[in-house]
């Protein structure tokens, strides 16, 4: 994909990978929507993206509030025309400290669910219909190893990520041909919040720069054509 002047949008953006994916498309010459529930950190990234020459926009809203997808839809076509790549970077670890699958609510799993796959799967539908008519676009879904190790705490995540997978595979099977490539990427570890928020005794020194993540999953976009469509893939070195 030629990310100049393509319209991109990116969920979860306020910080972390999110914010690091940002600031790669823009360079790029991407026009970026960046969707997170944070106003105040979009505005900030969005200031940091213009003051280098890049075209951002800030759209705040819930990806796991089904009144919020359409609402993210039409207000970033409106701000950078049709939509040629689709970021899902949104997400949530559910309560944290991380608990055992019998010390989970039920809530908090449909709330893991809502905001990791069908927030997703939403804001895909309102989306790639259109990518479909125009014959191009890519979406990208933001994995993680949880979706196929199961480690012990990470239950509701990890059953969020998998299922994610699945989406992307499915999406991709019955989309192909018409133009619109999916990809599910595993970021692998990195130095975020989240990350801390998961295991706060993890060094940060062993684990990887978003920035430098965020810019081998643009190198994966900018060839999402010669993929397999729904195909998996690691964002290693």
């Amino acid at each position: 994909m030629d990310l100049r002047g393509a319209g991109a949008i990116v969920t979860g953006w306020s910080r972390g990978l999110g914010a690091a994916l940002g600031e790669a498309l823009a360079g790029r010459g991407a026009r970026v929507v960046l969707v997170a529930r944070e106003q105040a950190a979009l505005e900030d990234t969005v200031a940091r993206i213009r003051a280098r020459g890049g075209e951002a926009h800030a759209v705040a809203a819930d990806i796991g509030d089904k009144e919020a997808i359409y609402r993210v839809a039409g207000a970033s076509a409106a701000l950078v025309g049709p939509i040629d790549l689709l970021v899902h970077n949104a997400s949530t670890l559910g309560p944290v400290p991380l608990r055992l699958l019998l010390d989970t609510d039920c809530e908090d799993v449909e709330r893991t669910l809502a905001v990791n796959l069908v927030g997703p799967f939403r804001l895909t539908k309102a989306i790639a219909g259109a990518m479909a008519l125009r014959g191009r676009g890519v979406v990208v879904h933001v994995s993680s190893d949880a979706a196929v190790s199961a480690y012990a705490r990470w239950g509701a995540y990890g059953i969020s990520k998998a299922a994610l997978d699945q989406l992307n595979r499915t999406w991709g099977a019955e989309l192909d041909g018409t133009g619109v490539r999916f990809v599910s990427v595993d970021p692998g570890e990195m130095n975020t919040k989240m990350h801390t928020d998961a295991i706060p005794e993890a060094d940060p020194r062993t684990l990887a720069n978003p920035t430098e993540v965020a810019a081998r999953v643009v190198r994966i976009v900018e060839r999402a054509e010669t993929l397999a469509n729904g195909v998996r893939l690691e964002a290693t070195p």
